[in-house]
């Protein structure tokens, strides 16, 4: 008998060993984290209750998005102290999140997506991108599917 435990019961046990360790990056990022998750529960109206896996990976890409923001704006203003905080705490979010695909694996991705959907011009750019980001949350950039999609439909 295996037992499974949910993405957030693993942030859970980790949040707790940062705590033990005195690893206050990693307990930064993973108590923001747990408050990212409670204020969904109450968006869902489900104050109390638990995410699923997927409704995990949404928060913790959200989150991850908004360290890269961050980390683009304090490169532009020249506080790289600050850029550095935020790639750290980045680093602990990605750990949460599925391997990334290569980009072989992306490219090989577009074309038998672009293939079953019968995708010929720019106009079909949306549904392509939504498929592929449907079956592969957390595991690619948006900014480099959209860019890679694109190219492939103008060719």
């Amino acid at each position: 008998m295996t037992v499974t435990t949910t993405l957030f019961e693993q942030i859970e046990k980790d949040y707790i060993l940062a705590y033990k360790a005195k690893d206050s990056v990693r307990l930064t990022v993973l108590r923001l984290l747990k408050t990212a998750v409670k204020n969904r529960l109450v968006d869902m109206r489900r104050p109390g209750g638990s995410l699923t896996d997927e409704e995990m990976l949404d928060v913790i890409v959200k989150e991850g998005k908004q360290r890269q923001d961050s980390i683009e704006q304090y490169t532009a203003a020249q506080r790289p102290d600050l850029a550095d905080k935020e790639a750290a705490e980045l680093v602990v979010l990605k750990e949460y999140l599925p391997k990334a695909l290569g980009q072989e694996e992306l490219q090989a991705l577009i074309e038998s997506t672009v293939a079953e959907l019968g995708a010929t011009s720019p106009k079909d750019m949306g549904r392509v991108i939504s498929a592929i980001m449907a079956g592969h949350k957390g595991q690619v950039d948006g900014k480099v599917l959209s860019e890679a999609v694109k190219k492939r439909l103008q060719s």
